[in-house]
């Protein structure tokens, strides 16, 4: 039996058909996720439909969205795809696939992929932080993943408050970590004079040029390189207090620069945690995966 997944990021729209863990076949759509996505539904559908194999049966459809997720239903408007609160995907999932629909946190659905299939295979104690427009967050505990009276509990990561003088986040708190480095906030972490002197004034501004030009000794880019560092090591020792995990595993598009990152949150981590000093910190094998072979999981374990 196969699972039809959808991975709604704010940059791409990840979409597979999978069975026993394998995908059988993968797509993508870019986002929009400025735009209204119900009129993309038919899109999405058309696309999906594409992926499953003529002699597949189909089991269910599994879907990871960036919000709280409770019952099925997407609840709080985090600036993407904001009419997706009003759109009963589990009615339009019956109608269109004739199968059930389930829906999950993205930042919890990657843990629970890593937990399943890639570098927490093993382990029942894990956090996952999704490094890429925003700052996502999932953890297992005792072998189960979190979920908490609102379903919130280990995915709000990136929301929990760093700078109570901070600038106001797009969920409504202050100083969130995710403002303080991450795509989406890069443009307000300098001045556009800055920039405008750096090699970073040619092309989109996103950490890929900015490792890159700090490797070419430009100040900007050395400056954002080590203040999103410093920013990324502190939230994990805020993480591994929170969570007592065994491993953390980072995902995401900024984990392009591998061991440029992970090495220096390792050392923070040793300096400045309290215990889990020896925590695992490492980079997931299935970053653009994860959370989409978790919908297999999704479709026959949610709740």
């Amino acid at each position: 039996m196969a699972v039809l997944a959808i991975d709604a990021g704010g940059t791409r729209i990840k979409l597979a058909a999978i069975e026993n863990g394998v995908i059988l076949n993968r797509t993508s759509l870019e986002s929009r996720s400025s735009e209204p996505l119900q009129p993309r539904l038919p899109e999405i559908k058309d696309a999906l439909q594409s992926l499953l194999p003529s002699a597949a049966k189909l089991e269910g459809l599994g879907m990871g969205f960036p919000s709280i997720v409770k019952g099925n239903r997407i609840f709080g408007d985090v600036g993407k795809f904001t009419d997706a609160e009003n759109i009963d995907f589990c009615q339009w999932s019956e109608r269109e696939f004739c199968v059930p629909c389930r829906i999950e946190n993205d930042a919890r659905l990657a843990a629970i992929g890593e937990w399943q299939f890639g570098a927490g295979k093993g382990y029942d104690n894990i956090v996952a932080v999704t490094l890429g427009t925003g700052i996502g967050t999932g953890v297992i505990v005792n072998g189960s993943p979190l979920y908490g009276s609102n379903n919130a509990a280990g995915i709000l990561g990136g929301h929990m408050t760093a700078d109570i003088d901070g600038a106001q986040c797009s969920c409504g708190n202050v100083g969130c970590w995710e403002t303080l480095a991450s795509t989406a906030w890069l443009k307000k972490m300098c001045t556009t004079e800055e920039i405008a002197q750096s090699q970073l004034r040619d092309g989109v501004l996103d950490y890929q040029a900015i490792f890159s030009a700090a490797s070419s000794g430009d100040s900007l880019a050395i400056r954002l390189k080590e203040d999103s560092l410093k920013v990324w090591a502190a939230l994990v020792v805020s993480l591994i207090h929170a969570y007592d995990p065994e491993i953390v595993v980072f995902g995401g598009g900024v984990l392009s620069s591998g061991e440029q990152i992970l090495e220096p949150i390792r050392k923070w981590v040793r300096n400045h945690a309290w215990f889990g000093k020896d925590v695992r910190i490492v980079a997931s094998p299935i970053p653009d995966q994860s959370a989409l072979l978790a919908c297999e999981w999704l479709v026959r374990h949610s709740k």
